[in-house]
């Protein structure tokens, strides 16, 4: 576990300066210690405490395997987010916030695939059929994704949490956060408004010592998070390895007393097999039909239960947001009972950003009547509810 911040540390690189008096808002009010030549003081104790808390949010979210972007576009920042993230390998952006980044995902992916696409035209050697002209604007155009998008090449799902520096400079990234309930991590300054914010860091958010102090205990944390899941991943590997060697010794043991069996006992099996067959009825045409009637008959109404599991049955839920889930494996009433709206939710905007408006709180519920037979009841509830339809 990475040591905990101290405040003296804090101190020394001035992250309790907050900013002037007349610019505060004023609900950092409970973070804030002191008023001092007419600037905020930010209560350290405070600060402390809520990074420790963040940052075991953070290692949390590593270790499951989740990206956690960081968003820092302000001149102070900028090299410190890049070098202090690239030695975690966690995406980053410093240039510019994309529109869309979070809610269009899709066609952001896009442009990182437009981005792919180019170097393999270089490797298999197609870019040097182009013309002079043609180069130099591929050239141009890969330069430009590179620095806009190059940070988030290998990013291929929506973040599991963000990591801002100055809400107030990245309020669209805030906003696009709050529209897909991704958590929102930042460094909050006394002129910002905390309560978008999950988790508050009360901090100077102007000064690059107080930025590179912070991004390193920020950083150490997530490391710690990354170093567990590869430990337990290690761990797993090598006892499933012992698992199956076990697995393997026992199986031939068995398969070896199943042969020195089967030396002793064969004569006398064959023999009665033999008495069985002698004795046994011969089957007619009449007793084999009613088997095999019951066996088609069982057959035809599998697939009748399979085809009646109609996604769209349920209120919300239209033929996009049906294929997307049945590709997820949600195909039946009684899987889309068992799982939350939350998995939900996070399927269907991986499918499609477009779909990141749809409320799938009430599926589970309506599924479950569907699944138990109750159609009446359901019926019931689907008139008595408003909205919940898919627009797209």
């Amino acid at each position: 576990m990475a040591k905990k911040a101290e405040v003296k540390e804090l101190l020394e690189a001035g992250v309790h300066f907050g900013h002037l008096t007349r610019k505060w808002n004023p609900n950092m009010a409970p973070y804030i210690y002191m008023e001092r030549n007419g600037i905020h003081v930010i209560n350290l104790y405070k600060t402390v405490a809520k990074l420790e808390e963040a940052n075991e949010a953070l290692s949390k979210i590593a270790a499951s395997g989740r990206k956690i972007l960081f968003v820092a576009t302000k001149k102070q920042a900028k090299d410190i987010v890049a070098e202090k993230v690239s030695n975690v390998n966690m995406p980053y952006i410093t240039e510019r916030w994309p529109g869309g980044m979070l809610t269009n995902f899709v066609t952001i992916r896009k442009a990182v695939k437009k981005m792919a696409s180019i170097d393999r035209m270089k490797k298999d050697g197609t870019f040097m059929t182009l013309s002079k002209k043609e180069r130099l604007q591929v050239d141009r155009l890969r330069a430009k994704l590179e620095k806009n998008l190059g940070s988030i090449s290998e990013m291929t799902r929506l973040p599991g949490a963000l990591f801002i520096v100055d809400t107030m400079r990245e309020h669209i990234a805030v906003k696009e956060a709050q529209k897909l309930n991704i958590p929102i991590f930042a460094m909050v300054d006394t002129n910002s408004d905390p309560r978008p914010i999950n988790y508050v860091i009360p901090s100077n958010d102007d000064a690059s010592k107080s930025i590179d102090v912070i991004l390193t205990e920020v950083t150490n944390a997530i490391a710690a998070g990354l170093e567990e899941r590869k430990s337990e991943k290690q761990s797993e590997k090598e006892g499933g390895t012992e698992e199956t060697t076990a697995k393997a010794e026992t199986a031939v043991i068995e398969k070896a007393e199943e042969e020195k069996v089967a030396v002793v006992k064969a004569p006398k099996e064959e023999k009665a097999e033999t008495v069985v067959e002698k004795d046994a009825p011969k089957q007619t045409k009449e007793d084999i039909a009613p088997v095999t009637e019951k066996k088609e008959k069982a057959a035809v109404k599998k697939t009748a239960k399979v085809d009646s599991d109609n996604l769209t049955k349920i209120e919300g839920i239209g033929p996009k947001a049906a294929e997307a889930l049945t590709k997820a494996g949600i195909d039946s009433y009684a899987k889309l009972a068992k799982v939350n709206a939350e998995k939900i939710k996070e399927v269907l905007t991986e499918a499609s950003s477009r779909m990141a408006h749809l409320d799938p709180d009430s599926w589970p519920k309506q599924a479950k009547m569907a699944a138990d037979g109750n159609w009446d009841e359901l019926k019931d509830w689907q008139d008595k509810a408003k909205g919940g339809v898919e627009k797209l």
